[in-house]
């Protein structure tokens, strides 16, 4: 079953392709997005990763979660449900 998680605090210049990069070394990514302005197309500064299999989103947040990212410490943690 697959789970998402939550990226925060991304550096401003990290996109898609990059995002996907840095959390693909856990597993298999079936999608990956970073939030963009529609007013602005710049980062919100936070994006979301799927993983195919559960134990390999567990094992990104355990180990990406405070960790520095270009400068910025991230924040990783499992995704609330859509409409939540």
């Amino acid at each position: 079953m697959s789970k998402r998680i939550y990226i925060g605090n991304l550096p401003w210049k990290i996109d898609k392709k990059e995002l996907e990069k840095i959390f693909s070394v856990f597993g298999k990514i079936e999608d990956a997005i970073v939030i963009i302005n529609r007013h602005t197309g710049k980062s919100k500064g936070f994006g979301f990763v799927t993983f195919s299999e559960d134990k390999d989103a567990r094992k990104a947040i355990d180990e990406m979660n405070g960790k520095e990212v270009l400068g910025r410490k991230i924040l990783v943690k499992e995704a609330r449900p859509l409409g939540i």
